[in-house]
């Protein structure tokens, strides 16, 4: 099979410990180990069989560990990877990576330990994170000039706000704690139409290139220039502001098909003999489903809010978010970019966990069962992806490079 070359910074260095060496190293397995782990303690809490004294909403808290610490890693990750890319500058490494990782990695410690520490120390310790990312990013795309990747800043700058939203609600019982948690999945999914409008056309065009197949990719310009973004974001804010509202559900409705008809002409079908590609395609499709299914929800009483919801996070989320680590780990770490069959089970293994626990709500008296089983083989997904790519991530390069 061919595979697409990836582009690296043209200055490569790396000091420390290798798994300091770029950013996908500790926040993809950080990442892929808070997933593994974190559900299958929500099930237990939720179930009742695990009592950890959460001083807040259990549902909050498991909202929040999945967007602030497991997309919140999967963000890290991401962009201390590729803006060495845009800006050819080196990856942070070493003690700034560490301190960032070990920031992100407190916050953890501190969320599954909240019901023994006070609240204004945990949320002190929540707040450090995303703005060391910030500045870690920040710089070299200001420096660099790039205007085209200034929008990840305010972007990183909402989503911190939302998080100090949360931690008031709990620390000094100000604000909504949900319509922040809501806001905060919200600019994730703008992320993921931001970079899955760039990179799932543009790694389906070069594969099929390298594969020597006639065809072309040509992407709506109202869509590319502000219709796919600004649909999920207006529809998003509407169902925060005014959930259940008709405008909100019509705005859903509008974006799911906007967001159909882009992905319709990148030629979905035609990577099915690539698994790193059609992963892709599905978590976006995933995305055109969750949006379709929030905006029905205003119309259909019967169909609760929280299937759309999971839709778009154990669905879209999960799988774009899988999907990237598993490509780009490979080609940074000097690896072809074929996946292993067991990574192509755990993508399955996703989907199908996010399919049982969109179903779960409409299931009457089996809902607790495929609760408990749609969250069992999406963690199940993530636990196969940390032990795969383990020494990947651990190890030097395969190709001898740094980084």
């Amino acid at each position: 099979m061919a595979t697409i070359p990836l582009n690296e910074p043209t200055v490569a260095h790396a000091s420390g410990p290798v798994f300091f060496a770029a950013g996908f190293r500790p926040f993809f397995l950080g990442g892929a180990i808070q997933a593994a782990v974190m559900v299958p303690l929500w099930l237990m809490v939720y179930g009742g069989g695990l009592d950890l004294a959460l001083p807040m909403n259990p549902a909050l808290w498991h909202a929040h560990e999945m967007v602030f610490g497991f997309a919140g890693a999967a963000i890290g990750g991401f962009l201390l990877t590729a803006v060495p890319n845009w800006t050819s500058t080196a990856h942070v490494s070493g003690r700034p990576l560490m301190l960032a990782f070990a920031a992100w990695l407190a916050a953890r410690v501190a969320y599954l330990a909240c019901g023994m520490l006070p609240a204004l120390v945990v949320a002190g310790v929540q707040m450090l994170y995303l703005p060391i990312l910030a500045v870690l990013v920040g710089r070299p795309l200001l420096k660099a000039g790039r205007a085209r990747n200034f929008i990840f800043l305010p972007v990183l700058g909402l989503f911190w706000l939302a998080d100090g939203a949360m931690q008031l609600d709990w620390a000094l019982g100000v604000g909504d704690g949900m319509a922040a948690a809501y806001i905060a999945i919200g600019l994730v999914l703008v992320l993921i139409a931001i970079v899955g409008g760039r990179v799932v056309p543009g790694f389906t065009l070069s594969w099929l290139m390298m594969e020597g197949r006639v065809g072309d990719i040509r992407p709506v310009a109202w869509i590319e220039k502000g219709g796919a973004v600004g649909s999920v974001a207006l529809g998003l804010v509407l169902a925060a502001a005014a959930p259940g509202s008709a405008a909100a559900g019509v705005v859903l409705l509008a974006a799911a098909l906007i967001h159909g008809l882009r992905m319709a002409g990148w030629r979905g079908l035609s990577t099915l003999s690539n698994p790193v590609l059609w992963v892709l395609h599905l978590g976006y499709l995933w995305l055109v489903v969750g949006l379709a299914l929030l905006g029905l929800a205003s119309f259909l009483p019967g169909l609760p809010v929280s299937a759309a919801v999971h839709a778009l996070t154990a669905g879209a989320t999960g799988t774009m978010v899988m999907g990237i680590m598993s490509r780009a780990a490979l080609g940074h770490s000097g690896r072809p970019l074929e996946v292993a069959s067991a990574i192509v089970g755990a993508y399955l293994l996703l989907s199908l966990g996010a399919a049982l626990r969109v179903a779960a709500p409409m299931a009457g008296g089996a809902a607790l069962g495929l609760t408990h089983a749609g969250g069992a083989l999406w963690a199940l997904g993530w636990l196969v992806f940390a032990v795969i790519y383990f020494p990947i991530l651990t190890r030097p390069r395969a190709d001898g490079k740094p980084g």
